[in-house]
């Protein structure tokens, strides 16, 4: 199941490292197995100082679908969230060095939320991002509802995390949740050479300016938490099991 997320250290990219989905025939969605191997690649590049980036990259068409459902459904039979999921989430806020992300297409659920917990994110013009939370009975996860309000203003925080309005590539520029936007056969020459700036950068004084820009990261683990706790009682409801059977007949 790991070569569904590959683990890259490009030659003429030193110092970044390469997290990129491949699953296109289930649309990147992503399984408990390659959250694992996702959280173990950002705690390698904490602990390697040869690392000085990593960048987060889907396929052609496709960043992420999301999770997987019937995995995540699976997993979620205790009544929480996957614990695979909390992991990466605590490694995406805890990671001490840059992380840039690449996307091309779909950004669905958390394909889209962890792009905030990004320093930066480049995309295509056909990007679409989305947060189908609302939809599914669900709560917005990874602090969210704490970051997107803060980045792009309460409405378009609402319009995307509850109301799930679809946000397009430029319209995401726009709200302060994507950097740049490119031709899609540009965004990962794009989205790495972003990241090969930042590794040629004096590294203490990056991590230092990076920490002050981002703030206290324990408000933001809180705030995950507390989506958690509502996120794991709104999967036991009869309104949640009725919309993921609706979902699931599709």
């Amino acid at each position: 199941m790991t070569n569904h997320i590959l683990v890259e250290r490009p030659e003429d990219h030193p110092g970044v490292q390469i997290i990129r989905f491949n699953r296109p025939d289930k649309k990147n969605a992503i399984t408990r197995a390659m959250y694992t191997v996702m959280t173990e690649a950002l705690a390698s590049a904490d602990g390697n100082p040869d690392i000085r980036a990593t960048v987060l990259l889907g396929g052609e068409g496709c960043f992420s679908a999301g999770n997987d459902l019937g995995d995540f459904l699976a997993a979620s039979m205790g009544g929480g969230m996957p614990r695979e999921i909390v992991d990466l989430l605590y490694a995406l806020v805890r990671a001490e060095k840059p992380v840039v992300s690449g996307v091309d297409g779909l950004a669905i659920g958390i394909g889209t939320t962890m792009h905030l917990h990004c320093d930066l994110t480049v995309c295509s013009a056909r990007s679409q991002f989305r947060t189908p939370f609302v939809d599914l009975a669900l709560v917005p996860e990874a602090a969210s509802s704490l970051l997107a309000p803060r980045i792009m203003g309460a409405q378009r925080a609402f319009a995307m995390l509850a109301a799930g309005e679809p946000f397009s590539g430029e319209e995401a520029r726009e709200a302060g949740l994507v950097f740049r936007v490119v031709e899609p056969h540009r965004v990962e020459a794009e989205t790495l050479g972003l990241a090969s700036k930042l590794a040629a950068k004096p590294p203490e004084a990056l991590r230092i300016s990076r920490d002050l820009i981002r703030g206290d990261r324990e408000q933001i683990i809180a705030r995950m938490d507390e989506e958690a706790r509502h996120f794991a009682s709104r999967l036991q409801s009869a309104e949640a099991r009725a919309a993921f059977e609706a979902f699931m007949r599709r």
